[in-house]
């Protein structure tokens, strides 16, 4: 077999043994700019080289999961919250014959556009910009503009869609949206034991006599859950019972968790440096690099800045907020 064979191989590959449910690499419904095939590697295989070498991608392993500076080294970051979102997706893909190089890209390209000190960030960008802020929109909008990443559409539509509310257009966008969930809800019950803000007794009775006891027991009775549920049918999901039990936990940390998690990490100074910095830099424009002051000119002022402020990992917004706004001492 020659090396220009190697593509087209994995291609026949995939046609022959993959669900007739499942999206193919060799038809997907392509990129914004047609490129020319590798040789080597499926479409989507491409997709998920192009996200994991990406800048945004390596800024994730300084970006807040849940606990802001938390202090101890196991705690989840964005980045690590990403990789078991993959593992999680491409177990389930795997499990119902679909494309297991798609889900990861989607998986691998989900949080791309989240902001500094998680959902704290998010919420303060959206409340103070007129542009409107989400992060899946804009993990696209990384994908699209910021990165030039030009990806196939069936990645952009995962990554855009992998909300509660979004609705992807393929079978392995559907598993990613399930994985972020299950990820999120089992780690976070994980690093909220660790951080001593609650018991395992603590979570909703009827959960743990669906789910059972332990983060791995959780995590391996949801998957089984979606994969009996969905095996050779055209959609992924997890049963009704499954679903109850998993909102139950899901509600639960929204209502016990999160809320005690951002006082105790101290989201109103998180907030105060970010709003702090999006107003100097409404003001300063001038001030950002290069490629966010082009974003100014072509778009808006508030676009670009909140542009530059999302990408800022945790400590670059901190370092950033300290240079712009701590006097410095004349001794």
């Amino acid at each position: 077999m020659e090396v220009s064979d190697i593509r087209k191989k994995q291609e026949e590959l995939e046609l022959r043994t993959l669900s007739p449910y499942a999206a193919f690499s060799v038809r997907t419904r392509g990129r914004g700019d047609p490129i020319e095939p590798c040789a080597i590697r499926t479409e989507f295989q491409r997709d998920r080289d192009r996200i994991l070498h990406c800048k945004s991608f390596r800024r994730l392993k300084h970006k807040t999961q849940v606990f802001i500076a938390p202090e101890g080294d196991h705690y989840r970051t964005r980045l690590t919250h990403t990789l078991e979102v993959a593992q999680i997706a491409r177990t389930i893909v795997r499990a119902l014959r679909l494309n297991e190089d798609l889900a990861e890209a989607v998986s691998l390209g989900h949080d791309l556009g989240h902001t500094p000190f998680g959902h704290v960030g998010e919420d303060l960008l959206n409340e103070i910009t007129d542009c409107g802020f989400a992060h899946n929109e804009q993990s696209l909008r990384v994908v699209d503009v910021l990165e030039r990443l030009n990806l196939t559409w069936e990645v952009r539509d995962g990554i855009l869609n992998h909300r509660t509310k979004g609705t992807p257009g393929t079978l392995e966008g559907q598993a990613v949206r399930i994985a972020d969930k299950i990820a999120y809800i089992n780690h976070d019950i994980d690093d909220a034991g660790r951080a001593g803000l609650l018991d395992e007794d603590d979570l909703p009775q009827k959960s743990l006599e669906r789910l059972g006891r332990g983060h791995g027991v959780r995590i391996n009775a949801m998957i089984t859950d979606v994969v009996k549920t969905s095996l050779n049918r055209p959609f992924v999901r997890m049963s009704p019972e499954g679903q109850e039990a998993t909102d139950a936990l899901r509600a639960f940390l929204f209502g016990h968790l999160y809320l005690q998690a951002r006082a105790r990490s101290q989201e109103q100074r998180a907030e105060h440096v970010l709003r702090n910095l999006y107003l100097y830099y409404m003001e300063k424009v001038d001030e950002m690099p290069d490629e966010y002051q082009a974003v100014a000119r072509n778009e808006s002022a508030a676009r670009a800045v909140c542009d530059y402020i999302a990408g800022m990992t945790d400590q670059y917004a901190i370092k950033t907020y300290i240079r712009l706004f701590v006097p410095k001492s004349s001794l």
